[in-house]
């Protein structure tokens, strides 16, 4: 079969080639009519532009790069899907750059820039100076970064998982917990030391100790592994703020092997508001994260968003989806705590006595 050509397509619309490529590299001085006419000749004749030679051209791609984490982990996945989906409805087509550690960021760019994108997201956590030097790499290419500190001289768009994390401790503290312990995500990112940071300081608020900390790697596994671990402490915690859905669930299938029950033993709060967790057994409440917006503004912001030094940074809200993973601690939940508490005592006091 004949492969269609810029030709065809401007015969059957009725305007010259040159007009065509103007169409296809989205420049100006092109009437809205004849910018129609020659859509609905590209569609009906089924042509598909290549962008390969556009390239070689030096002509405008409309092409934007996403590097981004672990695609099999929900939040990574949810943005991605949002950039490419928004990206081709505003015209524009994505390449996408998995890497597996931090160290493969300059790679990815480097390949990326290579294929003449023209603006950048990095959903990656990096500290401020890694940040920086991919912004100074890329230049003059825009970058936005999604996992980076405030402090970074970069474009960052992030979720308020400072806010988040206070949301779901205030919850828990409604409903009587005391003992609430932090199942977070790995250290090296910055929305996971955002989460850090607001659970101890609505506990500080209250004045009240953090009881325990684990560290996951935002896997199921890692929630179960790491889940595991809370449940074996001097102290049973009665609530645990968990930093993403996929964890929880890992969680919860260790309290399942522990006899632990949820929400009579203890309640659970998650982290994202994932499309399965109001399926999970019980039902998770959790900080939604609107993953999508996150992925549209991005691309949004690369197509249309003001550029230049002070750099842009916005902080998307997050909200508190409460369901049956949580309760208000129960008498049982009381009991248990007093004891704990005579028991701690009373060690105390064996010790003190064999001192003697």
């Amino acid at each position: 079969m004949k492969a269609i050509t810029l030709y065809d397509v401007a015969r059957l619309a009725g305007v010259s080639y040159q007009t065509v490529s103007r169409v296809i590299n989205d420049a100006e001085h092109v009437s809205a009519r004849t910018r129609e006419k020659v859509q609905r000749a590209m569609a009906e004749l089924h042509y598909v532009p290549n962008r390969g030679a556009q390239q070689l051209a030096g002509k405008r791609t409309r092409t934007l790069g996403l590097i981004t984490t672990d695609l099999a982990l929900h939040a990574p996945s949810q943005i991605a899907s949002a950039v490419k989906s928004h990206a081709g409805a505003r015209g524009a087509s994505v390449l996408i750059s998995m890497v597996e550690h931090i160290s493969q960021c300059q790679d990815a760019l480097q390949e990326l820039l290579a294929q003449r994108v023209e603006g950048l997201i990095v959903n990656v956590p990096l500290d401020d100076a890694d940040a920086e030097r991919l912004r100074a790499m890329a230049s003059p290419v825009p970058v936005l970064f999604l996992d980076v500190s405030e402090k970074a001289q970069v474009h960052r768009l992030a979720f308020d998982a400072l806010q988040g994390a206070t949301l779901g401790v205030e919850h828990l503290l409604e409903l009587g917990h005391q003992h609430i312990a932090l199942l977070n995500g790995p250290q090296s990112s910055v929305s996971a030391r955002m989460r850090q940071a607001g659970w101890l300081a609505r506990l500080a608020a209250d004045n009240l100790a953090p009881i325990a900390q684990a560290y996951g790697d935002w896997s199921a596994a890692s929630g179960y592994e790491k889940g595991h671990v809370l449940l074996a402490g001097a102290t049973l915690p009665d609530a645990i703020l968990v930093a993403n859905d996929q964890m929880a669930l890992g969680v919860m299938r260790a309290c399942a092997e522990k006899g632990v029950a949820i929400p009579g033993q203890l309640s659970l709060v998650g982290f994202d508001d994932t499309a399965d967790s109001a399926w999970f057994s019980p039902p998770l409440t959790t900080i939604r994260q609107a993953f999508r917006d996150a992925g549209e503004r991005s691309v949004e912001w690369l197509l249309e968003g003001e550029k230049s030094s002070p750099f842009w940074q916005a902080l998307l809200p997050v909200s508190l989806v409460a369901r049956l993973s949580s309760a208000p601690r129960t008498e049982q939940q009381l009991q248990h705590e007093q004891l704990a508490k005579q028991l701690k005592e009373l060690a105390l006091m064996a010790e003190q006595l064999a001192r003697r």
